[in-house]
Formats: C-alpha cells, sequence, structure tokens
C-alpha cells in the first residue's frame, strides 16, 4: 500500500460510523459518550488506533488491546473502548487490516473476507500487536496490568496472542474461530497452540453459532486441560454468533451482558 493510501486511510479512520456491510445498524444498537474521557486516533508507527481513557487519570492506568471484527475498528469497535475507559482502563484497538486495505468500504461480506481479511498475516498482527502492546507501557498504560480481548476474527487472534506474549496477564476471546485448515498466512489456529498459552484466557462461545461448531469449541476444551494455565470456557446455549454485537440482527442481550460481566472479573482475577 502506498504511503498516500495509507494517508487516506488515517483520515477516513479518524470519522466515525459504521462499516457499509453492516448498515443499516439495529435500534439495539449502544451509543456511549465521550463525557469525562481522552479519546481519538493515533498512530503507532504507520498503524492507525484508536484510544480511550478516563480524563486526569493518575498513575499508569490498567490497560486493554480490544481487537476488532473482519469490520475494522469501526463504531462499534471504538464504542467498546469508550465503555472499557469508562471502567478505568487506558483501551485501544490498532487497525490491524491497515496495510491490506480499509474494511469499511466493502459492502459485501464474502468478498471483504476473500479480497482482504484472507490477506493478512498473523506474524504481521502479532508484530502489530507487540507494537501496540509497547506504545499503551509508554504513553499512560501499566505494562504490568495489561490484557486483550477480541471479537470474531478478533477472537481467534486473542488466542494467538496469548501464546505469544508472556506480558499479557489475562485475556477474553469472544466467539473467535478455534480450528482450521493451515494456509500461509493462517499456519496455525488456537486448537494448535494451546499448549504454548502464557497466560489464562476466557472464551465467551454461542451454542447457535453456525460457524463455530460446539465439537470445535470441545476440542479446544480437551486441549486446554493439557496446559498449566488456567482458563475458562462459556457457551451461551441460547445465542449465536456475534451475540455481543449490538448494531447487528444477532445480538443477544443476555448473553452479551452476562459476557462482558465475566470478562470483568476474568480481567480483575488477574490483576487487571
Amino acid at each position: 500500500m502506498q504511503l498516500d493510501t495509507r494517508r487516506s486511510f488515517l483520515q477516513a479512520s479518524l470519522l466515525t460510523g459504521f462499516a457499509l456491510a453492516v448498515q443499516p445498524v439495529m435500534a439495539s444498537t449502544i451509543q456511549t459518550d465521550a463525557a469525562g474521557l481522552d479519546t481519538g486516533w493515533v498512530k503507532i508507527g504507520e498503524l492507525p488506533a484508536f484510544q480511550a481513557r478516563p480524563n486526569n487519570a493518575s498513575g499508569p492506568l490498567p490497560t486493554i488491546i480490544v481487537i476488532q471484527e473482519i469490520f475494522g475498528v469501526h463504531e462499534h469497535i471504538q464504542d467498546l473502548c469508550r465503555r472499557l475507559a469508562k471502567l478505568g482502563y487506558l483501551a485501544i484497538a490498532p487497525e490491524l487490516f491497515f496495510r491490506q486495505g480499509d474494511p469499511r468500504t466493502f459492502t459485501d461480506v464474502n468478498l471483504l473476507i476473500k479480497e482482504l481479511v484472507s490477506q493478512v498475516p498473523d506474524a504481521q498482527v502479532m508484530k502489530d500487536l507487540d507494537a501496540v502492546a509497547a506504545w499503551a507501557a509508554q504513553n499512560g498504560g501499566d505494562p504490568a496490568r495489561l490484557a486483550v480481548t477480541g471479537f470474531c476474527w478478533g477472537g481467534r487472534i486473542t488466542w494467538l496472542y496469548a501464546a505469544h506474549n508472556p506480558k499479557v496477564a489475562a485475556s477474553a476471546a469472544w466467539y473467535g474461530r478455534l480450528t482450521g485448515a493451515p494456509s500461509a498466512n493462517n499456519p496455525v489456529h488456537p486448537v494448535d497452540i494451546a499448549k504454548q498459552l502464557k497466560s489464562p484466557v476466557l472464551g465467551l462461545y454461542a451454542g447457535k453459532d453456525q460457524g463455530i461448531s460446539l465439537e470445535s469449541v470441545e476440542q479446544m476444551r480437551q486441549a486446554l486441560k493439557r496446559q498449566a494455565q488456567p482458563f475458562k470456557l462459556v457457551i451461551y446455549d441460547e445465542a449465536g454468533h456475534g451475540f455481543n454485537a449490538d448494531y447487528r440482527p444477532n445480538f443477544h442481550p443476555a448473553a452479551a451482558q452476562d459476557g462482558w460481566k465475566t470478562m470483568l472479573a476474568w480481567f480483575k482475577q488477574f490483576g487487571v
């Protein structure tokens, strides 16, 4: 991607709004205000990232890296950052597809996956997340209280990053794919690296998920039993994939609310 294209992407990212592929959004969409918060876009090297933190915070803040869905850091992901900042966290969400393109501009989900998402190498993502963690530690975050959470595509990445970075204190993966065929960009999947986890991971899954089978969740559970890190897998029987996405028809309020509380308790349990 040329430098001017990157600059255009950052300028576009400064605007709020939802990705084209998910519009129109549902009336259930949650909108969190920025009162009492410092929010906005930063650049980590060339990587754009949205950050939110409480105003006038004293001392280093517990930090949560928020990993996007396939739709990028659109309004929903920004809102999740604001929700976490209201609770006292430094929340930061990097645009991890930045080098390959802008997911907001796609109107067709299948085309988005084929032409953009599948082109993003896991190794690139791990390196970018390392840069985000380092930036947070140098910009008001507490490196000893670092957590990661991710949704859908970001849920899978959350598992991988928990096996990659020993400095992460705890993670929460929301309906992230666990198994799959290896490829050049995705050589391993969470079930393949379960024994390599370096910190506790919470997995939040849906009983009616059409893309992530309960069999694969059970396969992951068995793999996790053969490693030393604490883990917890929660299945919401009546929910479908993306149950926390309040802007989409598959939003399941009860599962979303319980998952959010469970995630926060998980982070507190491990000091974040």
